[in-house]
């Protein structure tokens, strides 16, 4: 009777060490409501591990079957209850059965020290055994002695999980779940292993006994496979490690990109807010300026009433021009009006927007000046003047923003799903920069050429 109330709160501790493990890599925190949730569903399983064993009355069956009973049942309610992806559900358990070896390790070594003491004090005799059922461990003692060994082994397996579960929240946990939330193939090159494992413990203990009677395939398997697995893993590893890099860069890069608009559009504002002030200042010198000119005569009269033109002139075109309602709109095309004819780009804007539209001035600045400055900088590679051209139409439709951006090229643009590419060091982020914008809103782009113009469409 104690031998069976010790060999059932061992299948509790089974139960438990993987559910609360399995949990944490998954990503449960720990939090009371979630700490109830475990104790709970941990709770259920044991019984129903003991219904079976009431209703099999077979050790054997039961630990066949083991799977079906408990880790099943905790990989459909990681993915129900914690709505994990069943990736990150069945790595967290092939990684937990692995490390569980642990603790049995550590049970295994106890009741080997005990035995070797009993033996030295001749309280054990050959021939009895004691199963310890589903983990396949034996044990040898006389009767007198049942109790104490299997003590021995309960006890040192029950510390051993809960210092491997300390070890494991303190070291372990955060990292295995920055790994495969990190990416799928990261979550199947880092599950790969502990799955091979799973089917292999199974295969050559549970379901055969090619293990421990030590089959030389099995002999000659075992090393090789860890060995050329870790190679494989390494190399894996690696060339992934390398592109999440690449793509850390390229978002680094579109931030640096998305700030320097920042920059670019504060600059814009504050030309125009000084110019406007500049305009409204010199209007009065210059009109008090004509006045006086007009009362005088002469060559000298004449050349000051043509600087006072010119010079109004001028600051007319400081003045930003107006194209919509929108005064952020206002302003950046009206600085790639200006770029466009020093580039000798014939630029043609039809712009209707509101005066507010929902979309934040970096934004706005970062994706319509990406675009332009793309745009121009195709026609400049044109040869002939009279061939440079950029379209540029601009409305709100159902509180959509709606652009339409198309430009004639040189060069046939290369593609790649869907997105232009370049060869050229340190160009490319523009294009990306844009269609992170728009994937930001919800909305919808497109890159294509179409009878000779680049056209670049976008609903947000």
């Amino acid at each position: 009777m104690i031998r069976t109330v010790i060999e059932f709160s061992r299948y509790f501790m089974m139960i438990l060490f993987p559910t609360a493990v399995a949990f944490s890599f998954a990503g449960m925190e720990r939090t009371r409501k979630n700490i109830l949730v475990l104790w709970c569903f941990t709770g259920i399983l044991f019984i129903f591990v003991l219904v079976n064993i009431w209703f099999w009355k077979d050790m054997y069956i039961v630990t066949r079957i083991f799977p079906l009973l408990c880790h099943v049942p905790t990989v459909v309610f990681i993915v129900v209850y914690f709505k994990r992806p069943p990736l990150i559900a069945l790595t967290s358990l092939f990684l937990t059965f692995l490390c569980y070896q642990v603790p049995r390790w550590i049970g295994s070594f106890s009741g080997e020290i005990f035995t070797i003491i009993a033996k030295n004090s001749g309280g054990v005799s050959e021939g009895v055994s004691v199963n310890s059922g589903i983990e396949g461990e034996v044990f040898s003692f006389n009767h007198s002695g049942v109790l104490n060994a299997v003590s021995m082994n309960h006890l040192g397996l029950i510390t051993g999980a809960f210092l491997t579960i300390y070890f494991l929240q303190k070291y372990a946990v955060r990292p295995v779940r920055r790994l495969m939330n990190r990416s799928v193939k990261s979550c199947l090159f880092f599950g790969a292993l502990p799955f091979a494992y799973y089917l292999f413990d199974y295969a050559v203990v549970i379901y055969t006994d090619l293990m421990y009677t030590g089959h030389r395939a099995v002999v000659q398997f075992m090393p090789s496979f860890v060995s050329a697995a870790y190679v494989v893993f390494t190399l894996l590893y690696y060339v992934e490690t390398q592109k999440q890099a690449r793509v850390e860069r390229e978002r680094d890069m579109l931030d640096m990109q998305f700030r320097l608009a920042q920059t670019e559009f504060d600059s814009l504002r504050q030309i125009q807010e000084n110019a406007a002030h500049y305009r409204h200042d010199m209007r009065h010198h210059f009109a008090l300026l004509q006045g006086l000119a007009s009362k005088g005569e002469g060559a000298i009269i004449e050349r000051i009433k043509e600087y006072l033109r010119t010079a109004e002139s001028d600051m007319d075109a400081i003045t930003p021009l107006r194209f919509c309602e929108n005064e952020t709109v206002n302003l950046i095309l009206s600085a790639f009006a200006v770029k466009a004819q020093q580039s000798q780009t014939l630029l043609t804007i039809d712009a209707k927007l509101p005066e507010s539209i929902p979309f934040s001035d970096t934004e706005l600045c970062s994706l319509l000046s990406n675009a332009l400055e793309n745009a121009i900088a195709a026609c400049e590679r044109i040869p002939e003047i009279n061939q440079r051209f950029v379209r540029l139409r601009i409305h709100s439709r159902d509180d959509k923003l709606c652009i339409d951006i198309r430009n004639r090229y040189q060069k046939e643009p290369v593609f790649e799903h869907g997105q232009p590419v370049t060869t050229e060091q340190g160009h490319g982020f523009g294009t990306k920069s844009m269609a992170r914008i728009v994937e930001k809103h919800n909305g919808v782009f497109q890159f294509s050429v179409k009878d000779g113009w680049f056209v670049f469409q976008a609903a947000v």
